[in-house]
């Protein structure tokens, strides 16, 4: 490859994840699209109008978390489409109460969520322990994963999800839309 020539005008042959990922770090023109706040926006707003939450429930607050996904509240309008797998999914909604026992079970499955993920503690349980001040209840989901956006209640109405839904995708459209490269995440 000479100086001063497109990359592109060369063929690339594209064998493995690897030589994908390489034209595109190198590639001058990605490297001058990031930097169009366009770009940007449009970037933001395709994340945030796409919310993929873990269908996972701990306690009473689990009922409300459903009755939010039925058609009475239909999230389905907003872009928010309950999945069934950690792999699957970019919001965790931690709804009720977390107990010491079940706390690795959730860090492990927030750890097979891709990145750029988000978690909603939902109730008051799930955000400060609730009424559970003992030695087997976490006094707070943020103890084990980061949160994102709290919901109070005891229990939350549907209604109050779905407002704690769209105060996340609010902050979602203010962060930076190449959040992996800003937090050194690699792909693949």
């Amino acid at each position: 490859m000479t100086s001063g020539k497109n990359p592109l005008e060369q063929p690339i042959l594209f064998t493995t994840l690897e030589s994908i990922a390489d034209m595109l770090r190198n590639n001058p023109v990605v490297k001058a699209v990031k930097h169009n706040p366009v770009v940007g926006d449009v970037l933001n707003w395709s994340r945030s109008s796409a919310l993929w939450p873990m269908t996972f429930g701990l306690a009473c607050c689990a009922i409300e978390m459903i009755a939010a996904g039925c058609s009475r509240y239909d999230t389905d309008r907003f872009g928010i489409v309950f999945r069934p797998s950690p792999r699957q999914s970019d919001v965790m909604v931690v709804a009720g109460t977390m107990t010491k026992k079940i706390a690795p079970a959730v860090k492990r499955l927030y750890d097979q969520m891709p990145e750029p993920r988000w978690v909603i503690a939902m109730g008051g349980c799930a955000s400060a322990g609730g009424p559970y001040n003992t030695y087997a209840v976490v006094q707070g989901t943020d103890l084990v994963v980061p949160v994102d956006v709290y919901v109070p209640g005891c229990p939350p109405r549907p209604d109050a999800l779905l407002f704690g839904f769209l105060q996340l995708m609010e902050k979602i459209k203010t962060e930076n839309p190449f959040i992996l490269e800003e937090r050194k995440i690699g792909i693949g």
